[in-house]
């Protein structure tokens, strides 16, 4: 059985909040991060497209939300999935009043946002007990839907010694970790995002492969 992939993936629009987005009619996966955790390198490495998602050279500059068009095939069968790309939080050279404005439009857009079925929180593996991101979850866990999945991946794995990954996943049982460089882990978040949807279980691939 081959690993889910995605065959089509076009940017669509732009938008400053959740007034001027693109209609509801489509189920979304919302990739939310702090700057510089790799949001754009994870995007581009699922569709395997080298610039479907730009990264900034100024942390913190992107602060528009990004709205991109995805057809997954799998098993011969077709599945369109939306991604969504949010700003980067946590950045602290964007003015006062510029953060508070950015702030309220994330606010009403992932608490008030009905398409969105998945958060795929990234969060960087070296830095693993950052505090904005225990509080980034903390805070979607006290409105998350129960039609809705929080999912944690760990990027830069690939920076950490075996001791360090073993630690990690001791401590985060639920996460998934990948290295965009060496291209690992994305066929799990791919299943992930397949399952939390569709309702298309990676169990018969794990077995299939001896995983565990």
């Amino acid at each position: 059985m081959t690993s889910p992939r995605v065959v089509e993936a076009n940017f669509i629009k732009s938008a400053q909040s959740i007034a001027d987005s693109l209609q509801e009619d489509m189920s979304e996966v919302v990739f939310l991060g702090r700057s510089n955790v790799g949001k754009s390198s994870t995007l581009n490495a699922l569709t395997d497209r080298k610039n479907l998602a730009k990264s900034s050279a100024t942390p913190g500059k992107t602060q528009l939300i990004n709205f991109f068009e995805t057809r997954y095939l799998y098993d011969e069968q077709s599945y369109p999935v939306r991604f969504v790309d949010l700003p980067g939080f946590g950045y602290a050279k964007v003015s006062k009043t510029l953060k508070e404005v950015w702030q309220k439009n994330l606010v009403e857009f992932i608490q008030h946002r009905v398409s969105i079925r998945l958060f795929i929180h990234l969060r960087d593996a070296r830095h693993p007990y950052a505090k904005i991101d225990d509080d980034v979850e903390t805070y979607i866990s006290e409105f998350i839907r129960p039609d809705q999945k929080y999912l944690t991946v760990f990027t830069k794995i690939d920076k950490l010694n075996q001791k360090e990954r073993n630690k990690l996943k001791r401590d985060f049982p639920g996460s998934i970790t990948v290295s965009n460089s060496k291209r690992n882990g994305h066929d799990r978040v791919h299943f992930e995002i397949l399952e939390s949807i569709f309702a298309i279980n990676e169990g018969s691939q794990k077995n299939s492969e001896g995983e565990k």
